[in-house]
């Protein structure tokens, strides 16, 4: 072999072993990569998923992050003190809240987090639901078997469940009476149903879970507001009548299937409260009601609809129907708690959904004139 054979040969030697070499460096590398990632995943994943028994953990004011880690893995929380100490960090948790918390070593990383950063225990959102505002109950129904594994009718029949329903008005005094009950009331449930959006946490949670979740957004908002003012009344025939809160919620609804705009609502308030005070006789004649009466969701209300004989039907009967139409949201309620001071007694909606009021019948031919016919 000659001399520039050997030379060429110890090129392709030494190529071949540098190759070698970085391809055991490479493998080397991937496996640490792995060794690495195996070892993170088990260091901030939870102790054991299947341990749920909880144990008191007393968090003081100012601890730091560093000590919060410790105690949780000297109390077997976690597993690794310094893996949460970084996780904390960079998730920006830094705010905790003191004071005594029941944790499991079944909780991840997050859960534990944000239970000691909110003061109450986290659970992972399942489904995130939006009610609309205005919707009856029967929509709410679809709404949620849309979005979850129930049928709308499994949600229909717990909210007609006497039963139930008797343990709801034991549960929410204040809030619910027997005015649901009566036999006029189409779903005694309607409008105590506040709209908004709701988490769920559970895998397959039960109609009686959803509905008192949203009895307590009624409470906490709808209710409130009736409640604060002590009394609602209204002065009919130059007497105040106290009016209780089936009353005001059943104004309110058919406000927010009138109203297009805020300032409406409290104007809309004011039309129909002024009816009511000018005349026990003068009905309402708002065509919601007559749709509701009818079962149906369409744009327009024809001649013929309002003759239908069902107590919703304000063009049929005086004063408010047995109970609320839809589920109105925190405007409405507003602005049935505190209407406009106005003399109307009239108002329709053009083609454009614009409202148009007045306060005698003459200026409301004119205005149907001008914007309908």
């Amino acid at each position: 072999m000659s001399r520039q054979d050997d030379i060429k040969f110890s090129k392709n030697v030494s190529s071949y072993l540098s190759l070698f070499v970085i391809g055991i460096i490479v493998v080397v590398m991937v496996a640490l990569a792995i060794f690495a990632y195996i070892y993170f995943v088990n260091q901030t994943s939870p102790v054991d998923v299947n341990d749920t028994e909880t144990q008191t953990v007393v968090i003081e004011v100012g601890t730091e992050r560093a000590v919060l880690a410790d105690q949780l893995e000297d109390a077997g929380i976690i597993s690794n003190g310094f893996f949460f100490k970084y996780f904390l960090q960079l998730n920006n948790y830094s705010d905790y809240q003191a004071g005594e918390y029941e944790l499991s070593p079944s909780m991840d990383f997050e859960t534990i987090a944000q239970t000691i950063s909110t003061g109450t225990v986290y659970e992972e959102v399942l489904f995130r639901v939006t009610i609309p505002e205005g919707f009856t109950l029967e929509q709410i129904a679809d709404t949620w078997a849309n979005e979850l594994p129930m049928t709308a009718s499994e949600f229909i029949e717990q909210t007609e469940d006497e039963e139930y329903l008797m343990e709801l008005i034991d549960d929410y005094p204040d809030m619910l009476t027997t005015e649901i009950l009566d036999e006029n009331v189409k779903f005694p449930l309607e409008g105590y149903l506040f709209p908004a959006t709701y988490d769920v946490v559970e895998e397959d949670p039960s109609a009686d879970t959803l509905i008192r979740q949203m009895l307590d957004a009624t409470y906490n908002n709808s209710f409130s507001i009736f409640a604060s003012s002590n009394t609602y009344t209204l002065t009919i025939d130059g007497q105040s009548e106290e009016r209780s809160f089936h009353e005001f919620l059943t104004l309110a609804s058919i406000i927010e299937r009138e109203a297009t705009s805020l300032a409406d609502r409290s104007q809309i308030a004011s039309v129909f409260i002024n009816r009511m005070a000018l005349n026990p006789s003068m009905p309402l004649q708002t065509d919601p009601t007559v749709l509701y009466a009818l079962g149906e969701h369409r744009d327009q209300v024809l001649y013929e609809d309002l003759e239908v004989d069902d107590p919703y039907n304000t063009y049929q009967n005086t004063g408010l129907p047995p109970g609320p139409i839809s589920n109105p949201g925190v405007e409405s309620i507003q602005s049935t708690m505190n209407p406009s001071n106005t003399d109307y007694y009239y108002f329709l909606a053009d083609s454009d959904g614009v409202n148009h009021f007045a306060e005698t019948y003459e200026q409301h031919l004119e205005n149907r004139a001008l914007y309908i016919d």
